[in-house]
């Protein structure tokens, strides 16, 4: 499997600096290209975002809490649908898996994690990441979906539609004619989504 691990990014959200460094060492050795962090905003600003993530659910301000690990989960995975990430805490392990996963985390660890545990999630979820990005050239995706059933079919199809068309832009980095081509639409008609679902386009073309 080196071959799929050979460069791929990754980012370290930790607020430990110890920890962060030590990771950040074990990973690259590992043949990874690392991006650390230590809180959400710097997380946020790293661009392009690592579609690989290995996230404390508790950072500053909120250390005791796994809030802002949430709402990092929720802004990573709308700017990159198929991210993988990896959620490690050391709070109430079922509720935070629980979220976690609600939110759309790919995996969960306990605090503490081995080195070794480490290592073995983030190899599998390249591994899961490399076989998306192989049907993405075969033109298809696949999808992450959490919905209240009481909401009912419309709203379900809303949420598909959406998911779609953030896959399709991040496939394209944001071409919204390349975007538009692929799902069989004209850039007008896309401009449509775009502006129904709030989603904004790192480029226009």
């Amino acid at each position: 499997m080196k071959d799929i691990m050979t460069d791929a990014e990754l980012l370290i959200v930790e607020d430990d600096a110890d920890i962060n460094r030590h990771l950040s060492q074990v990973l690259a050795n590992e043949g990874y290209c690392v991006h650390s962090a230590h809180d959400r905003n710097e997380a946020l600003a790293i661009s392009p975002q690592p579609m690989l993530v290995l996230l404390d659910m508790g950072l500053p301000p909120a250390r005791q809490y796994i809030s802002e690990g949430l709402i990092l989960i929720d802004a990573l995975l709308a700017c990159e649908p198929r991210s993988k990430i990896i959620a490690i805490t050391g709070h109430d392990e079922d509720q935070a898996a629980y979220e976690a996963v609600r939110r759309g985390a790919f995996d969960f660890l306990k605090k503490p994690a081995s080195v070794g545990e480490i290592v073995t999630a983030i190899r599998r979820a390249a591994l899961f990441l490399h076989h998306e990005m192989r049907l993405s050239e075969c033109g298809e995706t696949r999808l992450h979906l959490t919905v209240k059933i009481s909401d009912g079919p419309r709203e379900c199809a809303d949420t598909v539609e959406e998911q779609i068309i953030r896959h399709t832009l991040s496939d394209t980095n944001g071409n919204v004619s390349e975007a538009a081509r692929r799902l069989g639409l004209v850039r007008e008609n896309l401009y449509y989504y775009l502006k129904k679902y709030g989603i904004h386009p790192n480029r226009t073309q």
